[in-house]
């Protein structure tokens, strides 16, 4: 199947040649159709399936012409980053098109956004504290949205965005589109598709450990105070350029940065309590290869596109198993493969007796290296 036979317009399907692609991903073939024929969409789908392109083309098509001064698309997003990549996919695929786009996200001056937003705007893209801080201003006028869009709702749920999202719901007419995607179908989910969706197509285009299958999966078993000098060989020695290296905390992530710099390394953190500036320059460094390891935090690195990542480390197991597949979706991206290594510590042997029942299979365990501590 070819995106001419998904329905996209001519203006549509050249950009998306432009960008390279030429066949649908799944959820594109099961999502595209159902959102130009008006239907809400409830996705199991994960960062890396080409999610963003099923729902912003068929947006893109549907916003037509001409521009408008209120919003009649709105993306909810949970974090800085995911919002800024959306709109600069919103921008790409609609490069031929006569519409406006904007993103809103906190961690930056409100005061260019409220200017932004009162120029207008047809699809406005945003993580939802900073969205409620402009409509509270009055500038944020969403009575002429019709097409909602939440994506990575399991993770705005695990963020505590649940009251932002319905303080949102009450600003938006009641006759809308809604387009939900989500990593993961917990209960809180299913509970927020049925009071948001009607009738909705259901479109599940993977298993969840699908992404896990295509993954070369490596655990070391090392002693906790070992692991950094056990990184920094194992960077060294293979000669890796690009690696995602995942802590527990961002005390954790501003710490082991410092320490593989301390061995020549270069690296670079990304969490919360950085600035937006510091966030968008360190993904930049690293996609750039100016840095080799990017040290980040689960929140910050939820939607990070970031292709063909070769080396994703977890430093620190995550408490969640669930998490770990986010974790390493990060690498095997639209069908190619990568390499995933856990730094495990005895206290941490629960927590992967966890993630193997999860995967339903045991993870090989490589002999530890010779590594100077």
């Amino acid at each position: 199947m070819s995106f001419a036979e998904l329905g996209l317009t001519p203006e549509l399907l050249r950009a998306v040649a432009e960008q390279g692609y030429t066949t649908p991903t799944p959820i594109q073939r099961q999502a595209i159709p159902a959102v130009l024929a008006d239907r809400d969409v409830l996705a199991g789908a994960q960062t890396g399936t080409g999610k963003t392109a099923a729902f912003i083309l068929p947006i893109l098509q549907k916003l037509g012409a001409p521009p408008a001064r209120a919003p009649r698309a709105l993306v909810l997003t949970p974090t800085r980053e995911l919002a800024a990549q959306i709109a600069e996919s919103a921008r790409c695929y609609g490069k031929y098109l006569d519409f406006r786009t904007l993103v809103v996200f906190g961690g930056v001056n409100i005061k260019q956004q409220i200017l932004n937003l009162r120029g207008g705007c047809d699809l406005l893209i945003a993580t939802p504290g900073r969205l409620l801080d402009l409509a509270d201003q009055g500038v944020a006028d969403l009575r002429a949205v019709r097409c909602l869009v939440l994506d990575e709702a399991d993770r705005m749920l695990d963020m505590g965005f649940i009251p932002a999202i319905k303080r949102v719901l009450k600003l938006l007419p009641r006759e809308r589109q809604n387009l939900m995607f989500s990593a993961t179908y917990t209960a809180e989910v299913r509970e927020l598709a049925s009071r948001i969706l009607r009738n909705p197509a259901s479109i599940e285009v993977a298993a969840p450990n699908a992404t896990a299958e295509r993954v070369d999966h490596q655990v070391y078993r090392v002693a906790k105070d070992h692991k950094r000098h056990l990184l920094a060989h194992l960077i060294d020695a293979g000669n890796w350029h690009q690696v995602l290296v995942f802590t527990r905390t961002k005390h954790g992530a501003n710490r082991l940065t410092k320490q593989l710099q301390s061995t020549g390394i270069l690296a670079t953190a990304i969490h919360g309590n950085k600035s937006q500036a510091a966030r968008t320059k360190a993904l930049h460094d690293f996609k750039t290869n100016k840095v080799t390891a990017l040290v980040a935090t689960e929140v910050a690195a939820r939607g990070l596109d970031i292709k063909e990542l070769p080396h994703v480390v977890n430093y620190d197991l995550p408490n969640v198993p669930e998490n770990y597949i986010h974790r390493i979706g990060r690498t095997a991206r639209a069908g190619g493969s990568g390499q995933a290594v856990s730094l495990v510590s005895p206290d941490e042997a629960p927590l992967l007796k966890d993630i193997e029942a999860l995967l339903r299979r045991k993870l090989p365990v490589t002999a530890l290296p010779v590594f100077k501590c």
